[in-house]
């Protein structure tokens, strides 16, 4: 008597196999939900991809890590950017490089809804000097003064590591003044956060 019921040993090869989460997928799944303005929950996320919290911790180390990975994901092209199509040389390059950058998170809104969803900890993310987010914008920031300055364009009367660093300082406390000291972030200042710029470069300001 024939058997009506199917084989379930051997898959048939036309039914796909449900492809696993990966670690890239837990990160663009993460970025996705930020530049929605949507509050990433790691087990949310895990239960999403539809593995365990301790693989997705594997992954991704944790939420701060995670957010921090994101959020450079999304600076370093603004930068790339920059550096490819600001015009000159030196002084005037580096503060172009700089103004565009700035210009464009200033006008980021999800990066305004990220830090009005929490603000004490979106400063800790964006700013804290354990933030692999800021730590690595001041990197990217002096390779960028070495490599004027390498090429014979920039002569700094500062050190190029602390000058990166109050470049950085400076720009953080334009993108996010309304946390560090209750005034709405504004061109105008960052407008004059590019001069003080230009002269800690050793360069000159019209006046």
């Amino acid at each position: 008597m024939a058997s009506n019921e199917m084989p379930l040993q051997k898959p048939s090869p036309d039914i796909a196999r449900p492809a696993r989460a990966t670690p890239m997928d837990a990160f663009r799944r993460a970025r996705r939900h930020w530049l929605k303005s949507e509050r990433i929950h790691l087990a949310s996320l895990a239960e999403e991809l539809g593995i365990g919290r301790a693989t997705l911790f594997r992954w991704v180390g944790n939420k701060d890590l995670l957010l921090g990975e994101v959020l450079w994901s999304l600076y370093e092209p603004l930068r790339q950017h920059a550096l490819e199509t600001t015009p000159g040389v030196g002084v005037d390059y580096v503060v172009g490089v700089y103004h565009s950058t700035n210009s464009t998170l200033l006008a980021s809104q999800p990066l305004r809804n990220f830090i009005a969803q929490d603000p004490e900890y979106a400063l800790r993310i964006l700013t804290s000097a354990s933030s692999t987010l800021h730590d690595r914008v001041v990197k990217a920031n002096t390779r960028t003064l070495r490599e004027q300055i390498a090429n014979g364009h920039l002569r700094p009367p500062l050190n190029t590591d602390s000058l990166s660093y109050f470049m950085v300082r400076l720009a953080e406390s334009c993108l996010y003044s309304d946390i560090i000291g209750g005034r709405e972030p504004r061109q105008e200042e960052l407008e004059d956060a590019c001069k003080a710029v230009r002269i800690m470069l050793g360069g000159q300001v019209e006046r």
